[in-house]
C-alpha cells in the first residue's frame, strides 16, 4: 500500500480544437511525446517521482460510439505499469473528438461515461483518475471567452458547457466505480480568486467569486449558492439536471479535491467585469483555505510551474513559494496530500492559452523538449529527496489507500477493494431510491 505524500509531474494530453474547429491543438504531438514517450517515463523515474498525470488523447482513442483505438494507451500505460509508476489518469483534457463536435453536445455525458467504463475495464491495476481535467476553465475558456472548441461567449453557452462537462465527470466516476469501486479521483480544478478593483467593482467580483465554484458545487453535490441558482436556472439548466447532482453527493466520499495554482490565477476586476492580471495576491495557500473550507476534502496541488526567465532561477523560485504554500496550510490543519509541478516538459504556446498556432515554446518544464533537465528540474529532484521520508514521518496513522501497479492483486488490497465495493453498492442503492 502507497502511504507516502504524492509527489508527481505530468505530461500533458491537452487537445481543444480553435479556428472553428479546424485547426487541434495537440499538446502530445506538439510537445515530442508521442516520439519520446519511453525517455519522457525515463525522466519521471530519474526524478523520483512517483504518481504522473497522463493518459491517452481523447480525440484518437475515442473513435465512434462505443469505438476505441487502444493501441497507444497499450503500450505507454504498459510501460508505465513495468516501471512502477502510478498515473493519475487525465481521460479528457479540453477537447472532444470531431464526431462529437463540442461540448455543447447532450450526447456528450454518456459517450464520455461508456469511454470511461471501458478504459477501466481494459486497464483495471489503474486507480486514480482525473475524469475531467480543469472543468470550470474547459467550460469558460470554450463557452464564455470564446477562445476554443464552440468558440461561444454566451452566459447560456457556458452553462451547457458546464453541466455537460460534469454530468460526464459523474457519470464517469459512477462506471469507473462499478469496475474499481477503490478507485480516488483527483479533480484537477482551477482555484480562481477576483480582486475587486474599486468599490464600483464589489459586485462583478462577487459574481465571479461566485461563479469559481460552480463545477465543483455540481461535482460533490453541493447546493449552489441562491445567486448562481438563479443564473444557472436562467440560462438553461434545469431543475431535473440539478437534481441529478444533489443525488449523488455521496461519490465526493472517493474524491480528493485537486486544485491548480498559477501566477495568472488572481485577477484585478474593473467595474465593467472585465479583468486582468493580479498576480499572486493572497497566494496557494489563502485560496486553498477557502476551497477547503468550502468542501471538505483532502486537496493535492495539482499543478502550477513558472517560466525559466532571463535570471534562470524564476521557476526555481516559484517552486519554493509553491512548497513553502503547501507546509504551511498542511501544518494548520488542511489534509493536503500531493504536489505536482506541471508539467515533465516544456509545453508549446502555453503563452497564448493554446488559442493560437504559434509554435512557441514555453520553458516551463521540468526538462526542456530534448529532454535535458533544466534547473527546476533539479531542484525539484532535491526538493523529493529531502521531504519524502519526513512528512509520511509526522503521522503514521494517516496513509493514503492507494496500491502501487504491481500490488493491484496482492490480499490486502483485494480486501481492502471488496470492502469498497460494498460501500459503493451501498450509495448507489440510496441513489436509486432518492431518485424514486
Amino acid at each position: 500500500m502507497f502511504t507516502t505524500f504524492m509527489f508527481a509531474t505530468g505530461i500533458e494530453n491537452s487537445i481543444p480544437t480553435i479556428n472553428n474547429g479546424r485547426t487541434r491543438i495537440d499538446e502530445m504531438e506538439k510537445c515530442g511525446h508521442y516520439k519520446y514517450w519511453r525517455t519522457d517515463f525515463e525522466r519521471v523515474c530519474e526524478l523520483g517521482v512517483q504518481v504522473l498525470r497522463y493518459g491517452p488523447p481523447l480525440y484518437s482513442t475515442l473513435i465512434g460510439p462505443r469505438r476505441y483505438d487502444w493501441a497507444f494507451a497499450d503500450t505507454t500505460l504498459a510501460e508505465l505499469e513495468r516501471c512502477g509508476i502510478i498515473p493519475i489518469v487525465d481521460l479528457c483534457h479540453f477537447g472532444v473528438p470531431d464526431w462529437i463536435e463540442n461540448f455543447q453536445n447532450p450526447d456528450f455525458p454518456e459517450l464520455f461515461a461508456s469511454y470511461a467504463e471501458a478504459f477501466a475495464h481494459r486497464y483495471p491495476w489503474v486507480q486514480l483518475y482525473t475524469p475531467i481535467n480543469e472543468m470550470f476553465v474547459c467550460a469558460i475558456f470554450s463557452a464564455y471567452y470564446g477562445w476554443w472548441n464552440e468558440q461561444l461567449t454566451t452566459d447560456r453557452a457556458f452553462v451547457t458547457a458546464l453541466k455537460h462537462i460534469a454530468k460526464a465527470n459523474v457519470l464517469a466516476m459512477e462506471r469507473i466505480l462499478a469496475c474499481r469501486p477503490d478507485a480516488i479521483f483527483i479533480q484537477s480544478e482551477s482555484s480562481e480568486y477576483f480582486h475587486a478593483e474599486n468599490p464600483a467593482a464589489i459586485k462583478p467580483a462577487e459574481i465571479m467569486n461566485a461563479r469559481r465554484f460552480l463545477s465543483l458545487d455540481l461535482n460533490y453535490g453541493r447546493r449552489v449558492d441562491s445567486e448562481m441558482y438563479e443564473y444557472v436556472m436562467d440560462n438553461g439548466m434545469t431543475r431535473e439536471e440539478y437534481h441529478f447532482f444533489l443525488e449523488r453527493s455521496s461519490l465526493r466520499h472517493h474524491c480528493i479535491m485537486g486544485n491548480d495554482y498559477y501566477i495568472t490565477n488572481e485577477h484585478r476586476v474593473k467595474p465593467s467585469g472585465t479583468t486582468t492580471a493580479a498576480g499572486d495576491v493572497f497566494g496557494y495557500d489563502e485560496i486553498t483555505r477557502q476551497y477547503y473550507d468550502r468542501y471538505r476534502l483532502p486537496v493535492m496541488h495539482t499543478e502550477t510551474n513558472l517560466a525559466q526567465g532571463a535570471c534562470g532561477d524564476e521557476a526555481v523560485n516559484w517552486l519554493w513559494k509553491q512548497w513553502a504554500n503547501v507546509l504551511r496550510i498542511r501544518n494548520t490543519g488542511v489534509p493536503v496530500v500531493g504536489f505536482t509541478w506541471y508539467s515533465l516538459t516544456d509545453q508549446m504556446d502555453w503563452d497564448s492559452a493554446l488559442r493560437e498556432e504559434n509554435n512557441s515554446v514555453c520553458p516551463v518544464g521540468l526538462y526542456d523538449l530534448q529532454r535535458n533537465i533544466r534547473p527546476v528540474g533539479d531542484a525539484y529532484k532535491q526538493l523529493i529527496k529531502d521531504w519524502c521520508d519526513v512528512l509520511p514521518a509526522q503521522s503514521v496513522c494517516l496513509t493514503l489507500p492507494i496500491a502501487y501497479p504491481y500490488e493491484y492483486q496482492e490480499a490486502p488490497i483485494l480486501r481492502h477493494r471488496e470492502q469498497a465495493r460494498r460501500l459503493f453498492s451501498n450509495r448507489q442503492n440510496d441513489v436509486q431510491q432518492s431518485s424514486h
